[in-house]
């Protein structure tokens, strides 16, 4: 069975080491705070000026005037804060962002991300992804394996307008989790449960490194 959106942020939750400061991408990304394991202590930030980011909020405590830049309602942590995006940018520009988890359109296999604009769709702009590719110690893709044309996403090179170059170091998709290696080519790390590593070859355009005792996903 492949992962569903949920299945893909609890499987990114466990890259997460205590101490990280991490930036959660639009999508799939900003599951994750749902899923930060026990005993790992992390603060989240978001580029529209938020540190401490919590859980989102059931309905009850929901506050308009705290959301993400998703436009997400979100919660606040004990001593979080706010600030304004100049210092937000900052601090991403200046390296003291750790983790950065960001959804693709498509990543290819020398680790060349394109997650921001489609040609001849309207776009409200390029948002903060190109900073947080530019600066991050790590960078995480979450996507869906395929496009919903049943395309593969994971190509030999983008074909969309590049956010970044040679920046992704690791993928976990619906199907499978993948290393990018430094030399290119993904390197399948884990598999979804009761996928094959025959299908992840055929759902991936790039070069594709098969470990023959490859292990499923635990989530």
């Amino acid at each position: 069975m492949a992962l569903d959106k949920i299945g893909i942020a609890k499987r990114i939750a466990q890259e997460i080491k205590d101490g990280m400061y991490i930036n959660l991408g639009i999508g799939i990304p900003t599951l994750v705070a749902n899923y930060i394991p026990e005993g790992i202590d992390v603060v989240l930030q978001s580029e529209n000026g938020l540190l401490g980011i919590g859980p989102f909020p059931v309905d009850e405590e929901v506050d308009p005037d705290l959301i993400n830049a998703g436009k997400q309602t979100i919660s606040m942590r004990p001593g979080s804060v706010l600030f304004n995006s100049a210092e937000s940018f900052a601090m991403i520009r200046g390296g003291h962002v750790n983790l950065t988890i960001l959804g693709a359109m498509e990543v290819s296999e020398n680790g060349d991300i394109a997650n921001w604009k489609i040609p001849g769709k309207m776009v409200k702009g390029m948002g903060g992804a190109m900073d947080l590719v530019a600066s991050a110690e790590n960078i995480i893709v979450a996507m869906q394996h395929r496009s919903r044309e049943g395309e593969s996403k994971l190509l030999k090179e983008c074909r969309l307008p590049l956010t970044g170059i040679r920046c992704v170091k690791k993928i976990i998709t619906d199907l499978a989790v993948l290393e990018v290696l430094p030399e290119g080519g993904f390197k399948l790390l884990e598999r979804a449960p009761g996928v094959s590593a025959e299908e992840i070859q055929e759902a991936t355009e790039g070069k594709l490194i098969i470990d023959p005792n490859v292990k499923e996903i635990q989530i």
